[in-house]
Order: structure tokens, then sequence, then C-alpha cells
């Protein structure tokens, strides 16, 4: 990963220089309307049942792309460059937006960064799950701060004061409908919680990486799986996939999980050889083009999300 990131420093360099002036000329063509730009889907979903119409939306994430390899296109920053409030995740899969967002001139832009949101947790290496072949050096902090109920409540609030603070014909509007969005977000926090506490287990197996530690954290859940969540690896070792099949023996686990847009051949494996069932937990980085296309939500995904769980701690 960290090969990518040197050819992409390079290639932005290049692109905020040759597109600044650009930016500048474009500016005012937003019909009236804030311009809100989201890397990837969640916060993209928040926005939209914040601001609804009133807001021009972007999402730079691509429908059905991999988040944690995207690399921003010339017209990608330009979009940024032209944007009144920006959002990102802020951890590792992004470190290409500090680069950009130092190249320009953002006081006037408002910037919400939603690791800074929430009480970020450093990612952690389970029992039997197959770390990255090269270590990054320091601490990687978990950045998939979206997957607890209890930390979107607190993405949309800050959202909101951002879009609040640039837009104050329609603050209370604004207010009026993160206040109902909310509300949403807590009863299903309560719909996991009754979960949980009525579980007769509380250990999560992924075939798969696992992007839930905040999740897992909340409902004070347990978890193996193959790899980390923000792993780039796709290959299980012999030693992991036999370590998942064991525990999920051993503890009689009904259900082995895989997360969107993955190939599934690792739950399939692991559910072929143990009988356990194969099922999706989405944790929302993105959704494909054609879910895109229809609208689905955030609530409605992890809704979907609910008897899932359910099913896999009976």
């Amino acid at each position: 990963m960290v090969k990518r990131f040197v050819f992409t420093s390079l290639i932005l360099c290049l692109s905020v220089c040759a597109l600044f002036a650009a930016g500048k000329k474009d500016a005012g063509t937003n019909n009236g309307k804030l311009k809100v730009v989201t890397v990837n889907f969640p916060p993209y979903d928040f926005v939209r049942a914040i601001a609804g119409d009133k807001v021009n939306l972007t999402m730079l994430l691509p429908p059905g792309a991999e988040s944690h390899s995207f690399d921003p296109a010339p017209k990608d920053i330009l979009t940024i460059q032209n944007c009144d409030v920006f959002i990102y995740t802020g951890g590792e899969s992004d470190a290409w937006v500090d680069r950009i967002l130092e190249s320009m001139d953002v006081s006037k832009k408002k910037i919400v960064r939603m690791m800074d949101a929430v009480d970020a947790v450093e990612e952690e290496i389970v029992e039997g799950m197959q770390a990255e072949e090269e270590e990054e050096e320091g601490a990687a902090y978990d950045e998939h701060v979206w997957t607890s109920p209890k930390n979107a409540v607190r993405i949309v609030r800050a959202i909101t004061a951002a879009l609040c603070g640039v837009d104050a014909v329609n603050a209370a509007l604004f207010r009026t409908n993160a206040d109902a969005y909310i509300k949403s977000l807590e009863e299903l926090d309560r719909e996991f919680q009754a979960i949980a506490a009525g579980a007769n287990r509380k250990t999560l197996v992924f075939g798969d990486r696992f992007p839930f530690r905040y999740f897992a954290d909340a409902y004070g859940l347990t978890y193996f799986a193959a790899f980390p969540g923000c792993s780039t690896e796709t290959e299980p070792s012999a030693a992991t996939v036999a370590f998942l099949i064991g525990k999920i023996k051993a503890e009689k686990i009904p259900a082995v999980f895989y997360i969107e847009l993955s190939n599934e051949k690792m739950a399939d494996a692991i559910a072929a050889e143990t009988g356990a069932k194969k099922l999706l937990l989405h944790a929302c980085h993105n959704i494909s083009k054609k879910d895109f296309e229809s609208g689905l939500t955030f609530l409605e995904i992890q809704k979907a999300n609910v008897p899932r769980l359910k099913e896999a701690l009976q």
C-alpha cells in the first residue's frame, strides 16, 4: 500500500497544480446550492438524509468500486477544489486526501473528517488472523467508524454542524432532518443491543476482512476473521482457513460471514467444510451501481443486517 501512496502523491502534486486555476473558474456554478462532496457511501447517504435536495451532492467513489484502493482522478481533485463542504473518513485509505487539502486554499471550505467525530481505536490482529505481508510503521487506526450506529449518530451531528455553518437559510431544516435521522439510528442501535443481550453466543466468524471493530465493541461481541478491515490481501493462508474452520466446529457456530463486494470464495470454502450458513454482513463501504441507482440507503442496509446478526448469534 505504501508504493501506491507514493505514486499517488506524485500524480496529485501535478494534478493539483494544473487544476487549481480551472477550479477557480468553475467555482460559481452551484445554482445557489451548497456543493457537498464525500469520498464514500456512508457520509453520502447521511448528507442525503440531512439535506435532501438543498445541496448538490457528489460521491467520489464509483458505485461498486473497492474503497480501499481508490485513487482520485484529476476531475475528482477539481470536484474537491470547487466544493463548499468536503467529508472523508481520515484513515489509511484516505491518505491521499491530506495531500490534496494541503495544496488548496481551504479557508472557506468546511471539512469533516469522520474519525475526528468519534473515539478512534487501533486496528487489531486477533488470533488466527492473517496480517499484511508488509506492515506499516506506527499504529494504524480502524477507519470503519460508521459501522456502529452509536458512531453514526456522532458523525451525523458533525456533518449537520458543518452544513449549518455554511447555509444559515436551511439550517433549521437540516437540524430537523438530522434529529429525525438520529432517532432512526438510535432505534437501530436498540435493535442490535437487544440481539446481543439475548444471544446464546457472542462470537462472530468472518471468512473475509473484518471492518466491524466499532460494531463489535459497541455490543460486546468477539470475532475471528481472515484479515483486518483494511487489508489488501485476498488469498488466505491454509493455516488461517484451518483456524476459522476449527473455531466454527469447536464452538458450533451456525454462520460464517462475508462482506459486501467480496468474491465470497473463502466463506464458501468454510461453509462447505463446516456446514455453517454463509451470510452477508454489510459494512456499507460502498454499494453496487444497481443499488446506488435505486436509492438504497444506509438504514436499509443496516436493517437487513439485523436478522442476519440474530441468526449468527442464536
